[in-house]
C-alpha cells in the first residue's frame, strides 16, 4: 500500500462530485457499514451518502494538500490530508482537514470512514 494509491482514490472520489457522479462512486467505494462524518456535524450511512449525493450541486474545483498516509496495518491505512473546494464565484471557500480510513477487501480498497474537521476562517 502507498499514498500514491490511495490519493488517487481520494482525488477520483473529489472528480465525481465535481461532475454529479459521487452517488455512484461512494456507492461503489464505501463498505457496507462506511460511514462519513460530515463538517455540519451529521453522520451519514453508506446509504444516506448515496441518497444525498444524488441532489447535491457539484463542486467545480478543490485542491488537496499535505497528504499524508498512516498505515494500521497491512490491510488498513488512514489518508489525512487538507481539503479545499469550491462551488461557483458567489460561495464561499469550503476549508476542512480530512481523513479517510480505507480498508482492503478481496483486493479492492474500500472507504471505511472519511472525517471532515472544518479549518477556521483564521487559519486560511
Amino acid at each position: 500500500m502507498g499514498i500514491a494509491e490511495l490519493l488517487e482514490l481520494e482525488h477520483q472520489g473529489w472528480q465525481s462530485l465535481c461532475s454529479s457522479t459521487g452517488a455512484d462512486f461512494y456507492g461503489r467505494i464505501m463498505t457496507e457499514d462506511g460511514v462519513m462524518v460530515l463538517s455540519h456535524g451529521y453522520v451519514f450511512t453508506r446509504e444516506q451518502v448515496i441518497e444525498s449525493l444524488n441532489d447535491a450541486p457539484p463542486w467545480s474545483r478543490y485542491e488537496i494538500s499535505e497528504e499524508r498516509l498512516i498505515p494500521l496495518d497491512a490491510s488498513s491505512a488512514v489518508l489525512v490530508y487538507r481539503g479545499a473546494a469550491w462551488r461557483d464565484e458567489e460561495d464561499p471557500e469550503f476549508r476542512a482537514l480530512m481523513s479517510s480510513v480505507y480498508v482492503e477487501r478481496q483486493g479492492e480498497w474500500r472507504l471505511a470512514s472519511y472525517q471532515q474537521t472544518p479549518v477556521p476562517q483564521a487559519d486560511r
